[in-house]
């Protein structure tokens, strides 16, 4: 007998929406299977065989996160097929930073009702990024809340994991004076900083649907670009050259994720002429009157990672990143001091 329950119907939870929902989800799912996946989703547990090959002393390195409050642009726009992208960016992005290559992801998305067709549209772009950063998307968990969501709105948070060989893993203390920070130039605002976003546009439909010159597209689109996954550039990257340390610029900007890349003693002195800044954050700054110092305690401002190489491997780090599809530039070089970020 299928399962169906009239009495948690009326309660507003449908469980047969649940089931078309893992049907609508099942052809995105299938396009991120790797050699490692030896269960399909509907499992009570995802299984992933690990492949060591090459790896002496394999390390997991797990990232937790989500999308935070950009999800209201998507509510607002009614687009919901590239915020799975920026969940699973906010994981793969952080674990990176070790030298973990990332193998596996799982989804929780928690919806006031289930709109099966809605809810593949997210997964569509979970699904996606996953693709992007190589990993499985192995399990997940929808769950129907109503009186805890709006019907109309839902929360999206994810879990990653990788590994690498202990011998592998990034060494920050090597760093030294005269070590040139390299960075990897970020597709926009990311998933970071949008309840200030959100006050500064005084966000609505109406505003969301304004075209700027500036931006070449509408805000919202402006805003809802996905974040970059930056996996295959840092791969090929680290095996270009021997890599220092990275950071991944989310929530606190430059000021707060670069010191948790460096060693006490030493601080990254940076041009502010050098920063490539995007149009969206010029834009956030004047409309909002946001003093800079602020926008860069905030924002990426149109750098997504840093990396931090030898002097003598700066040319050699670029060149592989941009062979891998991103755009990379000498971002400042790193010098004796306990300020963390210098910016002059």
């Amino acid at each position: 007998m299928k399962s169906f329950s009239e009495s948690y119907k009326e309660a507003g939870v449908d469980v047969t929406a649940g089931y078309k929902a893992v049907e609508l989800m099942k052809a995105h799912v299938s396009k991120t299977v790797t050699s490692g996946v030896l269960s399909g989703i509907g499992g009570f547990g995802g299984l992933f065989e690990l492949d060591m090959t090459g790896i002496n002393k394999p390390v997991l390195v797990s990232g937790t996160d989500g999308v935070g409050t950009k999800l209201k642009i998507a509510f607002l726009m009614d687009k919901h097929n590239t915020v799975g992208i920026d969940c699973v960016a906010m994981c793969v992005n952080d674990i990176i930073c070790c030298g973990a290559k990332p193998q596996f992801f799982l989804d929780y998305i928690a919806v006031g009702k289930n709109y099966p067709e809605k809810v593949a549209d997210i997964v569509s772009g979970v699904a996606e990024g996953c693709v992007q950063s190589g990993a499985a998307l192995i399990g997940g968990e929808t769950a129907e809340m109503p009186g805890f969501y709006p019907e109309d709105e839902y929360d999206l948070a994810g879990f990653a994991v990788g590994v690498v060989d202990k011998d592998k893993i990034l060494k920050p203390d090597s760093q030294k004076a005269g070590d040139i920070m390299i960075g990897i130039k970020s597709s926009g605002v990311h998933s970071n900083g949008f309840s200030l976003v959100r006050k500064v546009f005084n966000v609505s439909e109406q505003n969301l649907a304004r075209h700027y010159s500036d931006l070449g597209t509408t805000l919202g689109e402006c805003l809802l670009t996905p974040t970059k996954i930056y996996v295959k550039a840092v791969m090929s990257l680290i095996d270009a050259v021997s890599v220092k340390s990275i950071s991944h610029i989310t929530g606190g900007g430059f000021y707060e994720n670069i010191p948790r890349s460096l060693p006490k003693g030493i601080s990254v002195k940076i041009e502010r002429s050098a920063v490539q800044v995007l149009p969206i954050f010029e834009l956030i700054a004047s409309v909002g009157k946001i003093p800079e110092r602020d926008m860069f305690n905030t924002f990426n401002m149109g750098v997504g990672m840093t990396v931090v190489v030898d002097k003598n491997d700066a040319d050699k780090a670029i060149a592989a990143i941009n062979a891998a599809g991103e755009e990379a530039y000498v971002l400042g070089e790193l010098v004796e001091s306990d300020e963390g970020v210098i910016i002059s």
